[in-house]
């Protein structure tokens, strides 16, 4: 729907790509955050278990926190996914065209595409990406995340701030490694996944007709 509104507009097709997968992954964000937050705080988890199951972890944040708990983080989220998703596709559409044919030893030029898109989007934004996990797991019960060895920040400059003064610079890219070696296999997988799906559809479209 937000790519048929973009397309009415005279915009240039770069500038198109990357409102469509900005918006896209903004509205996606905002909608599931709250299990991106779930999912955050039990990855935190130690040996001391904060919650014990999904069920008692919603109850306990509704009682604790209220209802904005369950949003903790959510501007460094979108003000991640934003700039991710915009320089993914734009990156994706203009890797695609001279990728597409190659026979490569990854798999199809599309899936090479969605990896090298992937790790340039994710190394561009991970700062933020990182200043967002830290501030989910505020609140109450922060003291027992992590064996305890998470600071107390507020706000998404201020929490920036304080990595930089403690780790340095190189603190705002901890993980880095580990988070790309994910993204760059899952990329590939959705855009080679997204090509074929598209292609069928078209193909069952042309028949139609």
């Amino acid at each position: 729907m937000t790519n048929r509104l973009l397309q009415s507009l005279p915009l240039p097709k770069s500038l198109d790509t990357f409102l469509s997968g900005a918006s896209a992954g903004a509205a996606a964000t905002s909608l599931t955050y709250p299990l991106d937050l779930l999912r955050t705080r039990f990855a935190a988890q130690g040996r001391d278990r904060v919650y014990l199951n999904l069920r008692s972890s919603i109850l306990d944040i509704a009682q604790t926190e209220g209802f904005r708990g369950f949003f903790r983080g959510l501007s460094p989220a979108v003000g991640q996914v934003v700039p991710y998703m915009g320089l993914f596709f734009s990156i994706y559409e203009v890797l695609r065209p001279p990728l597409a044919s190659l026979s490569l030893p990854v798999g199809s030029g599309d899936a090479f595409a969605g990896i090298l898109s992937g790790i340039v989007a994710k190394s561009g934004v991970f700062p933020v990406d990182l200043i967002r996990k830290r501030l989910q797991v505020q609140g109450p019960m922060r003291a027992r995340y992590a064996g305890g060895s998470i600071p107390v920040y507020s706000g998404v400059w201020a929490t920036g701030r304080a990595i930089v003064g403690k780790e340095g610079w190189r603190g705002l890219y901890r993980g880095l490694g580990i988070s790309l070696v994910k993204s760059a296999p899952a990329s590939a997988v959705t855009m080679w996944t997204y090509e074929h799906a598209l292609k069928v559809l078209r193909l069952a479209k042309a028949e139609e007709l």
